[in-house]
């Protein structure tokens, strides 16, 4: 009886081995696959077939300018919606304007180990060391929107919107406004921001063209003044400008959250209807803005584009193919006739 017991217990046990040992097996394939490494620098290939094993390759990290601008929300949205696309997680942080958070904030992202860093500089020049850091560590740097403007650090590639293009459109709807009649000028700026270098560029250039044409009406660009892309000082400056030029003709601001403060100062100076704004990035409240015809056009940018191209060139510096050191993406000029027939500005 006794035996007849034992026996049965060893034949409980040996099926229960087997049943355990093909469920390990299985386990030990999908872990392999999951981990395999890639061709190039160890990375994580992930899955073998193209189809989501369920784990995560690894971490992306973005710290961008600030996530209070809508422009930056839509680049960090799209980025982690790609990233997710190829297995990717992304930790997605606001500079808030501040180079030395934005530095400890590449630090922390060195510290957890993430696969890739990507940045829009607060600071262009000062951001070197921190790249660096990285750099050591063997963690790519990839920048979009603002592009780092140094040589302290490497960066594998910045992808941004072609500002000096967007700029000369911007130019060319100004001297589509101004050529005939001429007038003063309002450029409301960011000067330590190299996106923003390049749309004044652009715009200055069209304009200067303009004004050397014999006998063409002179635009005069009285003052530029530092916006700092925000609203609220955008504002400030141009109330301070219609004080100074009380016959002002127009605005060119650098991006919408500027251009809306442009606009508020005006109406509150009941101007709205003597100078008109040209704004840049068509962002939502930028193209509700023109439709509605508080500002004239825009060059308007692609984030959500810059942001999925990002990613894609991260994925593709994995899979061993070098990305070019600069892909810009062309803007293109929003007017009322557009945002009339945009779908995301249209109501029930």
């Amino acid at each position: 009886m006794d035996c007849s017991k034992s026996w049965i217990c060893v034949c409980l046990l040996v099926l229960f081995s087997a049943g355990c040992g093909s469920n390990s097996e299985s386990d030990s394939t999908g872990t392999q696959n999951a981990n395999e490494p890639a061709e190039t620098g160890g990375e994580s290939s992930g899955e073998s077939s193209g189809e989501s094993t369920g784990e995560s390759k690894g971490t992306i990290g973005y710290t961008t300018m600030s996530l209070t601008n809508p422009f930056f929300k839509v680049i960090g949205d799209a980025m982690t919606e790609e990233a997710a696309q190829h297995g990717y997680d992304m930790i997605v942080v606001s500079g808030d304007d501040d180079a030395n958070k934005q530095s400890n904030q590449i630090d922390d992202f060195i510290v957890q180990g993430v696969k890739a860093i990507v940045i829009t500089p607060c600071d262009p020049r000062s951001i070197g060391p921190a790249i660096k850091k990285a750099n050591e560590k063997g963690i790519p740097v990839f920048t979009n929107d603002t592009g780092y403007d140094g040589d302290e650090g490497e960066v594998v590639c910045h992808i941004a919107t072609d500002n000096l293009q967007g700029g000369r459109l911007a130019g060319e709807a100004m001297v589509k406004l101004l050529g005939e009649t001429g007038g003063k000028v309002l450029v409301v700026h960011k000067p330590d921001a190299s996106s923003c270098l390049l749309r004044v560029e652009g715009f200055t250039e069209v304009v200067d063209a303009h004004n050397a044409q014999a006998g063409a009406q002179q635009i005069k660009i009285v003052s530029t003044l530092d916006g700092r892309g925000a609203r609220e000082a955008g504002y400030a400056v141009t109330k301070d400008a219609i004080v100074a030029d009380s016959d002002l003709a127009a605005v060119f601001a650098i991006n919408d959250p500027s251009a809306l403060g442009a606009c508020q100062a005006l109406e509150e100076a009941g101007k709205a209807q003597q100078v008109t704004v040209i704004g840049f990035d068509g962002e939502q409240d930028g193209k509700q803005a023109i439709l509605d015809g508080k500002i004239l056009c825009d060059p308007i940018q692609f984030p959500d584009k810059m942001g999925r191209v990002t990613i894609q060139n991260i994925v593709k510096y994995f899979d061993g193919d070098e990305p070019a050191k600069q892909i810009l993406i062309e803007s293109k000029l929003y007017y009322k006739a557009d945002a009339e027939k945009d779908p995301a500005l249209q109501t029930e």
